[in-house]
C-alpha cells in the first residue's frame, strides 16, 4: 500500500511537471486548469488574482488611515493604477489605435489629482516618491543604454548623423508655419512665435519652459512666474498633440508597411534593436549579466550627471553620447550587450505605464493643459506639430530613412521633455527610438532656446 501511494505521488509530480513544461494543467484536474487560466489572464503584466489582492490591500491601507511609503507599496500603487488606466485606453474603439493607452495613463491621473479625486494619502505617496527618487531617469537610462547597445554599431552612426537633417528643417518649417497660422488666428507674430511656437519646441518643462521663461524675464524685465505661466500651456498641449499624431502614425504604419521599419530608423535592416548573436544566457550567469548591465546603465547616467555639474550638459545627453562611445569602441562584451537589451525590454514592457501614471499625478498640471484649449492656441499648436512631423516624414523619406520613424522622432521635439518622449514613443509603440528622441528633445530643445533668446535680445 505504501508503495502504491509513493508511486501515485511520483506520478502526480511528473504529471504536474509535464503540465508546467507544456504550459497547461493536467486534464484530470479541471479546477486547476481554470485557476491557471485565470492566473495567466493579466491586466498589463499583473495576473488577475494578484491584481484583486493588490487593490484590496491598497484600499485597506488607505482605510486604516496610514498608507505605507516604502518602495514595495509604491510599486504596487503605480502598477495597479498605471495598468488600470492603460487598459481603459486599450479597449476604446478607434482611439486605442492612436495611443489612447498612453494618453489615459498620463492624463486621467492628472485630472483626478487636479479634482482631488485621488485619496490624499495616495497622491502624497506617489508625488513624494516620483519627485524624490527621480526614477524617470532610471527608466530613460535603461532604455537608452539598452537600445544603443542593441543596435548595429555602423548604422548607429549613420542614423545619428542623418536625424539632425529632418530635425533642423522641420524646426524651421514649423516655426514659420506656426507663426503664420497664429497671425491668421488673430495673434501677433511676436506672440505667436515667442509664446506659442517656440515653447512647443523648447524641450519640455525643466529643460525648456523654465530656462526659456528665465531668459525672457531677464530680457523683457517681466516677472519670471508670469512668463512661465504663458509658455507652459503650449508645452503641455503640444506634447498631447504629438502623442495623438504618433499613435495615428503607428496605425498608418500597420496599414502601409512600406512606410515604417517598426522601430528601425533606416531600411538597411541593420539598425533595428536586437539581441546580439551569441548563445542564450541561462541560470546564474544570466542573472549576473542582467545585474551587470543594469549597474552599467546607472554608472553611465551618473557620469552624465557629473558632466552636467561640471559642464552644464544635460545628464541624459551626456549619457547618450557615452553609450554611443562605449558601443563604437566595443568597450562591452557581447554578453553585456545582450544583458542591456534584456534590461531595455523589461523596462519598456513592465515600467512604462506605471511611470506614466506617476508622471500624470506628480508632473502634469491639468489646469495648465486646459488653459491652452482656446481655438487660436489649439489651431496654432496643432499646425506647428503637424508641420514638424510632416517635414520629418518627407525629409526622412528623401534621405532614405523610414518616414514614419523620422516623423515620430521629430514629434519628440515637440514633447514634454523626457516624460513626453516616453508617452510619445509608447503611443507609437516604438520605444527603441529613445536615443534619437533624446537628441530631438534635449539637443534640439537646447538649440531652440539658445537661438531664440539671442534673437529676442537683439530685437527688444
Amino acid at each position: 500500500m505504501m508503495q502504491v501511494s509513493q508511486n501515485t505521488a511520483v506520478l502526480d509530480r511528473a504529471t504536474d511537471g509535464n503540465a508546467l513544461a507544456a504550459g497547461k494543467a493536467a486534464p484530470e484536474r479541471p479546477f486547476l486548469t481554470l485557476w491557471w487560466k485565470l492566473v495567466d489572464t493579466r491586466i498589463g503584466v499583473i495576473p488577475v488574482p494578484i491584481y484583486v489582492i493588490l487593490v484590496a490591500l491598497i484600499a485597506g491601507f488607505i482605510a486604516t488611515g496610514k498608507l505605507p511609503t516604502e518602495i514595495c507599496m509604491v510599486i504596487a500603487i503605480l502598477a495597479v493604477c498605471g495598468y488600470t488606466c492603460a487598459e481603459f485606453g486599450k479597449r476604446l474603439p478607434v482611439f486605442r489605435n492612436i495611443g489612447a493607452a498612453a494618453i489615459f495613463a498620463t492624463f486621467i491621473p492628472s485630472y483626478l489629482a487636479y479634482k482631488h479625486l485621488l485619496p490624499d494619502q495616495l497622491f502624497t505617496v506617489v508625488t513624494d516618491f516620483t519627485k524624490s527618487s527621480n526614477f524617470l531617469y532610471l527608466f530613460i537610462s535603461a532604455i537608452i543604454v539598452g537600445s544603443i547597445l542593441g543596435m548595429d554599431r555602423n548604422v548607429l552612426v549613420k542614423g545619428f548623423l542623418k536625424i539632425f537633417v529632418p530635425l533642423a528643417i522641420g524646426s524651421v518649417a514649423a516655426g514659420i508655419v506656426g507663426t503664420l497660422v497664429g497671425m491668421a488666428m488673430g495673434m501677433s507674430a511676436y506672440h505667436s512665435f515667442f509664446f506659442v511656437v517656440v515653447p512647443i519646441m523648447a524641450g519640455g518643462v525643466g529643460e525648456g519652459a523654465i530656462p526659456l521663461s528665465i531668459g525672457y524675464s531677464e530680457i523683457l524685465h517681466v516677472p519670471q512666474g508670469e512668463l512661465f505661466a504663458q509658455v507652459l500651456p503650449p508645452v503641455m498641449l503640444g506634447s498631447l498633440t504629438a502623442i495623438l499624431l504618433s499613435g495615428a502614425l503607428n496605425y498608418v504604419g500597420k496599414r502601409r508597411p512600406h512606410l515604417t521599419g517598426e522601430g528601425r530608423l533606416q531600411p538597411a535592416g541593420d539598425d533595428d534593436l536586437h539581441a546580439p548573436a551569441h548563445p542564450e544566457m541561462t541560470g546564474a550567469s544570466a542573472v549576473s549579466t542582467l545585474a551587470a548591465a543594469g549597474i552599467t546603465a546607472i554608472a553611465l547616467y551618473l557620469v552624465g550627471l557629473m558632466c552636467h555639474r561640471l559642464f552644464g550638459l544635460p545628464a541624459p545627453v551626456s549619457m547618450l553620447f557615452l553609450a554611443v562611445l562605449v558601443k563604437l569602441l566595443r568597450a562591452v562584451s557581447p554578453d553585456l550587450q545582450q544583458g542591456a537589451y534584456v534590461v531595455y525590454k523589461f523596462f519598456s514592457t513592465a515600467v512604462t505605464y506605471p511611470l506614466l501614471f506617476a508622471i500624470g499625478v506628480a508632473m502634469t498640471p491639468w489646469d495648465k493643459l486646459v488653459s491652452a484649449f482656446t481655438v487660436p492656441y489649439m489651431v496654432t499648436i496643432v499646425a506647428t506639430v503637424v508641420t514638424l512631423m510632416g517635414t520629418g516624414f518627407v525629409v526622412g523619406r528623401y534621405l532614405g530613412m523610414y518616414p514614419i520613424e523620422a516623423a515620430i522622432v521629430n514629434a519628440c521635439h515637440s514633447g514634454q521633455g523626457g516624460t513626453g518622449d516616453v508617452a510619445i514613443l509608447t503611443a507609437a509603440n516604438r520605444m527603441q527610438l529613445m536615443p534619437f528622441a533624446q537628441i530631438a528633445t534635449r539637443i534640439g530643445g537646447a538649440i531652440t532656446v539658445t537661438a531664440v533668446l539671442i534673437v529676442l535680445a537683439h530685437i527688444v
